[in-house]
């Protein structure tokens, strides 16, 4: 097929599941580890622009990453748009200052950078609390520009807000979130966070009643429990138009560990088909709770998160007797 094909036209692979309204993809389609494995490119996609095209020929939805580490550019997303089928879409992740991360200066846009403060000695990061009003506007104005051509062509499906560990669930922090969602207002926002204070022993119901009530969508997480700062893995929906689920596997060993190289490393696990059993089940609770199901594999050493994904979706159509993809 001619990479112009693409353009317009449906072809990225369908939702799956009993309501055909589950979407599984990848945290990611240019992770280094997946490229240098060639265990899922071929020949001849050897640029941003054929890994794209061809990840969207086999899987309907995406999140992006790099929106996390660095702003995100507009023409980026122009560039996304260009390359994907219409059904395809993305779900963005927020730059990294926005969600209580630390920042260097170097990851802001150049102009941006020379206006921030200057740090004190022995800092290398800015956090959000310490900019100007006026700074912040300005990052806040253009994260929303430069996911504006992802939105105007329907093919934005959720602004991921992943909190920093240290984000917990205090009066402080929680005025924080909800300024992040007024910020954000016509977009839908999905929230994860990464602090046991948020789903901890008699906290569930009242963090899940306060998303509801704020109209974001609850980040269903699977990752290792008890290790360093960690989120419940709670399978509830606070959005009628989404339920995200992300799958970061269950290594405890790399899950806290310091010093990683890479986040392949602290991602790396395989998940066992007893274990990709039980999150199916999992799934197809939730298909009756929203109009769209979306999976996001974040296991990412080599080819891990594409076998995952698969599997999951064989098994969401083996729940329904249907036959995989030719």
């Amino acid at each position: 097929m001619a990479s112009d094909d693409l353009l317009g036209e449906d072809t990225s692979p369908q939702a799956v599941g009993r309501r055909g309204n589950v979407r599984i993809g990848l945290c990611s389609w240019s992770d280094p580890s997946l490229i240098k494995s060639k265990a899922f490119y071929p020949r001849g996609t050897g640029t941003p622009e054929g890994r794209l095209r061809f990840y969207a020929l086999n899987f309907p939805i995406v999140e992006v990453d790099s929106s996390f580490y660095a702003m995100p550019d507009p023409a980026n997303s122009v560039r996304w748009v260009e390359r994907t089928p219409a059904n395809f879409r993305f779900s963005i992740k927020a730059f990294r200052l926005l969600t209580g991360h630390q920042t260097p200066p170097q990851v802001f846009p150049p102009d941006i950078a020379a206006a921030l403060p200057q740090l004190k000695a022995g800092k290398r990061n800015h956090y959000y609390a310490d900019l100007p009003e006026e700074i912040l506007d300005e990052v806040w104005r253009r994260f929303i520009l430069a996911v504006a051509p992802l939105k105007d062509a329907g093919k934005l499906l959720a602004v991921h807000f992943q909190f920093a560990p240290w984000v917990t669930n205090t009066a402080a922090w929680r005025a924080h979130v909800e300024a992040c969602v007024r910020r954000m207002a016509g977009h839908l926002v999905a929230i994860e966070f990464r602090n046991a204070t948020w789903f901890g022993t008699e906290r569930a119901a009242e963090t899940l009643d306060w998303l509801r009530a704020m109209r974001v969508v609850h980040t269903i997480v699977d990752e290792p429990q008890g290790v360093g700062n960690y989120a419940h893995g709670v399978w509830e929906v606070t959005h009628p138009q989404l339920a995200l689920v992300r799958l970061h596997g269950r290594n405890a060993e790399t899950w806290d560990a310091k010093g990683l190289v890479a986040s392949s490393e602290r991602f790396n696990y395989e998940y066992a088909d007893a274990e990709l059993d039980e999150l199916s089940r999992g799934i197809d609770g939730l298909v009756d709770k929203a109009f769209d199901v979306v999976v996001l594999l974040n296991v990412n050493h080599e080819d891990q998160g594409v076998r995952a994904a698969r599997a999951l979706e064989r098994k969401q159509r083996r729940l329904l007797g249907q036959a995989g993809p030719p």
